[in-house]
C-alpha cells in the first residue's frame, strides 16, 4: 500500500529527469556540429532578440511596426548574416504530400548534406546508409512506419514526377514521431515545386535556416546582434551556455524581461498545487494504512500485554508499534525505489517513445530518491501513530485477557474539524465572492474536507442511531462500526477523501459539459453532411470522391457544389502568387458594420456609440463560417440544408441568386468582384479602400429571417454563373443521410480516397458529443476501488474484534450464513458512511469553482457591453451548476453494494464453537 506510490513517484522522477537534457544536450539536437544556426523573422525590418530564448520583437516594438513599411523579407537576408569565412550549410524544409500504401501522407520534405561535420548529431542513423545523390532519401523510422513504406522502397510526391529510393531510416532525437525524409540539397524541394507549378498547382516554398561554424569563440552576442539588423534570428551555442547581462540585452531595455518569462505568481501556483496533491495523497494513505497497522497491533496485543506484564511502559507500547510503522515504511521505501529504478530502466525504450523523445541519458539523483525513500518512512510512520496510541492506552488485563474495555471519545478533534469545515468553507465562498481565483477555491474546499475527514468519528456515531430499525446482520454490523471508531472512522475517512475528489471532479464535468452542449453550434442540420477536397489542387478528383461517396453512404440527397474561380483552379484563396485571384462578395458601403469601416475601427466610437452599433443589424455576429461561403449549386442544396421556404427553391430555379445574409443585397441583388491582382488588393485594403476587380451584379432572393444558411452566403445557379462567363471549378458536396453512416462505411471510404490518392475530408452532423464520459467512468471506477480497499481493510479488523460475538451466535444457535452475512454487512457500511458523507463533501468544491467561473464571466460580459464590445441583446452568460446524478447513483448504491458482496463471498461461513471470555 506504501510501496506502490513509491513505485509510480520513483518511475516518474527518474523519468523527468532522463528526458530532461542538458543545455549542450539541447543544442546537439538543434545544432549538431555547427556554433550557431540562424532563422528568418520574416519581419522584413531589424529586431532584438532574446539570448536564451525563442522571443523576439521589431526595433522599436510591434507598435510602430508595419509590415508595409518593412518591404517584407530580404531572400538573401540568411546569406548576407553569415559572418566572412564562416562555414556554413543550408537547411531547407517544406510540407507537401507523398504517396505511400495505404493513400496519401502529409510530411516534412527537407533537404540537407547529412555527410557534413555540421550535422552530427541531428539525426541518428538507424539502419540503411545516408543518400549519395539525386533519386535518393532517407526517412524517419516513423514515416516508414505511418506510410507502409520501408528502406529499399519508392516513394513519390503527390504532383511530383520523379521518383525517390528510401536509402535508410533515421530519428529525430528529440522528435520520435515526426515524419520526414532527408535528400541532398536541390534534389527534392525544388524539381517538386517546378512540376506542380507546371501542372497548374500551387508550389511548394522552402523555409531556410543556415548552420555556422566559425571557429575561435564561437557565434559571439555581438555577431547576433549584428544578424539580428537583418531581421535575422540566431540560436547560438555560446550565447546558449554564457548569456550576456539583461542590461547588454537591447530586447529588455524596449519591454520588460517579465513578458518573456513565466511569471513569479504562476510557478508559485503550480508549486502550492503540487504540495496540496502531494499532501492529500499522504492523508489518503495514511487513512487507507492505519487501520492495517491497527489490525497487527489488535493481533499483537498479547505480546505488547506481555510486554507491559515484563515491565514496559505505555512509551514502549507506542515505540513498538512506532518502530513496526517506520520498519514497513523503510521496507517499502527501498523495494518502491528498486523496483521504479527497475522499471524504469526495463520501459526505458517504451517510455522514450510515449515521450516522443531520446533521454540524454539514464540520469539519477540520489537527494530526491532519498527524498522520496523518506516520504514513505514518513507515511508509514504517520499511519502507525494512532494504532500505537491505542495500543498503548490498553491495560495490561485487558491485553492479555482479550478485553477491549471502555473507551473514550476525543472531544478536541471534533471541535478542530467543525472550526475547519466552517473555516474552509467561508475561505470558498470568500474566494467566489472576492473574485481571489480557483486557487483560494479549492484550498478552502481542501481545508473543508480535512474538517470532515476530522469528524469523521463523531459522524460515524450518529449512523449509529439508525441501527435501531434495522434486521439482526445489519444492526450488528453497525453497532460493531459505532462501538470500534478507531477502526472504522480512517477507513471511512480514506473512502470519503476519494468520493470527496471524485464526486466533486465528476460534479464540474458535468456542469462543463451542459454548458457546452448549451453553446454548441451545429455545422450543419442534423444527419446532413459535406464532402470536400482540402486542397484546391484536386478539383479534377472531385467527380471521383462524389461517386465514392455515393456508393458507400446512405444518401437521400447529394447537393454537388462548385466554387468560382480566378485564375488557375488550383490556386489558395487569397494566395499571391502569379495568375491567381479570387472572388469576392461585395457588401455594399452602408450595409456593413460602421464600427470596422471607420479609419480607426471600434475605437473611433465612444462606448454609448459602440454598444447601440453591436446591436445594429449590420454588425451582428455571424455565428457560422466556410472557406467558400458563395457557391454554385441548384435547388437541391436547399433539401441538404434544410430550407423549406418556397421563395428560394422558386428563385433557383428561376435563376436568381439567393443570399442567406441581408448585408450583401442591395435593391433585390448581390455584387460578386473578380480579383486579379492579390497584391494590390491587399495594399488598396491596407488604406481601407476597395480592392480593384471586374464587379458581376446578379438578381437576388432574400431568405427570410431565422433561416441559416450555415455559413454560406450566397448561391448561384449554374446557368445564372454560366451565362455570367464565371469559371467554376468542383470542391465537394453536401449530403443527406437515409439513416447513418456506420464506422465501417467511414472506413471504407477512407480507403476509397486513398486509392484515388487523394486528401478529402467528410463531415456528418450528429449533434452535441459529450467527451466526459470516459473521465466520469474512470473517476467511479477509482473510487469503487479505493472504497472497496478501504473497506475490505476495516472488514478484516472488523472480523479479528467480532471473534467472541460470532462464537455467540454460533452457541445461541445461528445460522452459519449469519458469520457470512455479518461480514457483507460490516463491509457494505463502511462502504455506504464513507460514499454518502464523501459525496456531500465533494460538491463544495465543484460548486465554489462554478459560481467562480459565472461571475468572472459575468464580469467579462458586462465589460463587454460597458465598453461597446458587446450588444444587449447576446446570448448572455450561462454557467449551470449541475450534479451527475448518475455518477452518484453509481458510488452510493453499487459501489457499497459490490463490496459488501464480495466481502461475503471472501468470508468463510463455519467457524468452530468455542468458550467466549468474560469481558
Amino acid at each position: 500500500m506504501i510501496a506502490l506510490p513509491i513505485v509510480g513517484v520513483s518511475a516518474a522522477d527518474l523519468t523527468f529527469r532522463s528526458g530532461e537534457l542538458t543545455v549542450e544536450q539541447q543544442l546537439t539536437r538543434k545544432l549538431g556540429g555547427a556554433d550557431a544556426r540562424l532563422d528568418s523573422s520574416h519581419m522584413g525590418t531589424a529586431i532584438y532578440q532574446e539570448p536564451t530564448g525563442p522571443g523576439y520583437a521589431p526595433v522599436g516594438g510591434y507598435d510602430t511596426y508595419s509590415p508595409s513599411k518593412g518591404g517584407g523579407a530580404d531572400p538573401d537576408s540568411l546569406t548576407k548574416a553569415v559572418p566572412q569565412g564562416a562555414q556554413s550549410l543550408k537547411d531547407s524544409r517544406a510540407y507537401a504530400k507523398i504517396h505511400t500504401a495505404h493513400g496519401v501522407l502529409g510530411i516534412d520534405f527537407r533537404e540537407l548534406d547529412v555527410r557534413s561535420p555540421l550535422t552530427a548529431g541531428l539525426i541518428t542513423i538507424d539502419r540503411g546508409r545516408l543518400p549519395e545523390g539525386a533519386g535518393e532519401v532517407i526517412a524517419t523510422n516513423a514515416f516508414l512506419e505511418h506510410s507502409g513504406r520501408f528502406v529499399g522502397s519508392s516513394v513519390t510526391p503527390r504532383g511530383g514526377t520523379a521518383s525517390y529510393k528510401i536509402v535508410g531510416a533515421y530519428e529525430l532525437p528529440s522528435d520520435l514521431g515526426k515524419d520526414e525524409i532527408i535528400a541532398p540539397p536541390e534534389t527534392l524541394i525544388g524539381p517538386l515545386d517546378t512540376a506542380l507549378q507546371a501542372s497548374g498547382a500551387n508550389g511548394v516554398r522552402a523555409q531556410d535556416s543556415y548552420l555556422v561554424k566559425v571557429g575561435g569563440d564561437g557565434f559571439t552576442w555581438n555577431m547576433v546582434k549584428e544578424a539580428n539588423t537583418k531581421g535575422v534570428t540566431v540560436l547560438s551555442r555560446a550565447v546558449m551556455l554564457d548569456p550576456p547581462a539583461d542590461s547588454e540585452v537591447p530586447l529588455y531595455q524596449q519591454q520588460p524581461k517579465e513578458q518573456f518569462e513565466l511569471s513569479g505568481s504562476t510557478r508559485a501556483t503550480e508549486l502550492a498545487v503540487l504540495a496540496t496533491v502531494v499532501g492529500l495523497a499522504m492523508l489518503e494513505i495514511c487513512l487507507l494504512a492505519g487501520p492495517a497497522f491497527a489490525v497487527g497491533a489488535r493481533r499483537s496485543r498479547r505480546q505488547l500485554g506481555l510486554v507491559g506484564a515484563n515491565g514496559g511502559d505505555r512509551r514502549h507500547i507506542r515505540s513498538i508499534v512506532l518502530s513496526g510503522g517506520l520498519v514497513i515504511g523503510a521496507a517499502a521505501a527501498v523495494i518502491g525505489t528498486a523496483i521504479g529504478v527497475a522499471l524504469t530502466i526495463g520501459l526505458r525504450p517504451l517510455l522514450e517513445e510515449f515521450l516522443g523523445k531520446r533521454f540524454g541519458g539514464f540520469e539519477v539523483r540520489p537527494l530526491e530518491l532519498a527524498a522520496i525513500a523518506l516520504l514513505a518512512i514518513v507515511t508509514g510512520l504517520l499511519s502507525a501513530i494512532v494504532p500505537a496510541f491505542t495500543a498503548s492506552r490498553q491495560t495490561v488485563l485487558a491485553s492479555l485477557t482479550g478485553r477491549r474495555g471502555v473507551r473514550r471519545a476525543n472531544r478536541i478533534l471534533p471541535v478542530l474539524g467543525l472550526l475547519a469545515v466552517a473555516g474552509g468553507a467561508a475561505i470558498a465562498l470568500g474566494g467566489v465572492a472576492s473574485g481571489m481565483g480557483s486557487t483560494v477555491v479549492a484550498g478552502g474546499s481542501a481545508i473543508a474536507e480535512l474538517g470532515i475527514v476530522a469528524l469523521t468519528p463523531v459522524l460515524v456515531g450518529l449512523c449509529g442511531r439508525l441501527g435501531r430499525w434495522l434486521p439482526l446482520s445489519p444492526r450488528l454490523a453497525l453497532r460493531d462500526a459505532v462501538r470500534n471508531r478507531g477502526r472504522t472512522a480512517p477507513a471511512v475517512a480514506a473512502v470519503l477523501a476519494a468520493v470527496a475528489g471524485t464526486v466533486a471532479v465528476a460534479t464540474y464535468e458535468h456542469s462543463r459539459d451542459l454548458q457546452n452542449r448549451h453553446e454548441y453550434v451545429a455545422s450543419y442540420p442534423y444527419g446532413s453532411g459535406m464532402v470536400t477536397v482540402n486542397d484546391n489542387a484536386d478539383h479534377k478528383d472531385v467527380p471521383a470522391v462524389r461517386e465514392a461517396l455515393a456508393k458507400e453512404f446512405p444518401l437521400a440527397v447529394r447537393a454537388d457544389v462548385d466554387r468560382i474561380v480566378v485564375g488557375r483552379p488550383g490556386c489558395d484563396g487569397y494566395s499571391t502568387e502569379q495568375d491567381c485571384g479570387r472572388a469576392e462578395l461585395i457588401t455594399p458601403k452602408e450595409q456593413r458594420c460602421p464600427l470596422y469601416e471607420a479609419p480607426n475601427g471600434p475605437a473611433s466610437f465612444t462606448t454609448e456609440q459602440a454598444w447601440e452599433l453591436r446591436n445594429d443589424w449590420r454588425c451582428v455576429e455571424a455565428r457560422f463560417g466556410k472557406a467558400n461561403a458563395t457557391v454554385v449549386a441548384d435547388e437541391k442544396l436547399l433539401t441538404a440544408l434544410a430550407v423549406t421556404d418556397p421563395g428560394a427553391v422558386s428563385a433557383l430555379k428561376a435563376g436568381r441568386a439567393v443570399s442567406f445574409d441581408r448585408r450583401n443585397v442591395k435593391d433585390d441583388k448581390v455584387t460578386i468582384r473578380l480579383i486579379t491582382d492579390e497584391e494590390k488588393a491587399q495594399s488598396t485594403g491596407a488604406r481601407n479602400e476597395e480592392p480593384p476587380g471586374e464587379d458581376k451584379v446578379f438578381a437576388a432572393y432574400q431568405v427570410p429571417e431565422g433561416v441559416s444558411g450555415y455559413g454560406l452566403k450566397v448561391v448561384l445557379p449554374p446557368d445564372t454563373a454560366k451565362k455570367a462567363g464565371l469559371t467554376t471549378a468542383a470542391f465537394g458536396s453536401y449530403f443527406t443521410l437515409d439513416g447513418t453512416a456506420t464506422t465501417e462505411q467511414r472506413q471504407r471510404l477512407d480507403g476509397t480516397f486513398d486509392q484515388i490518392g487523394v486528401d478529402a475530408g467528410v463531415e456528418i452532423e450528429v449533434g452535441y458529443q459529450g467527451n466526459n464520459d470516459l473521465v466520469l467512468l474512470i473517476l467511479t471506477v477509482f473510487a469503487g476501488l479505493v472504497t472497496i480497499g478501504a473497506a475490505g481493510i476495516a472488514t478484516g479488523l472488523a472480523q479479528a474484534d467480532a471473534e467472541a460475538d460470532l462464537k455467540t451466535l454460533a452457541a445461541v444457535g445461528a445460522a452459519p450464513r449469519v458469520r457470512r452475512t455479518l461480514s457483507g454487512f460490516q463491509c457494505a457500511v463502511v462502504a455506504l458512511m464513507g460514499v454518502v458523507l464523501g459525496s456531500a463533501a465533494g460538491v463544495l468544491p465543484a460548486v465554489g469553482l462554478r459560481l467562480l467561473e459565472r461571475r468572472d464571466l459575468e464580469r467579462l460580459y458586462e465589460n463587454g457591453i460597458a465598453m461597446g464590445h458587446v450588444g444587449s441583446e447576446g446570448p448572455g452568460a450561462y454557467v449551470p451548476i449541475a450534479v451527475p446524478w448518475e455518477t452518484l447513483g453509481a458510488l452510493i448504491v453499487l459501489v457499497p453494494l459490490g463490496a459488501g458482496l464480495l466481502a461475503a463471498l471472501v468470508t468463510r461461513s463455519g467457524g468452530a464453537l468455542a468458550r467466549r471470555a468474560a469481558g
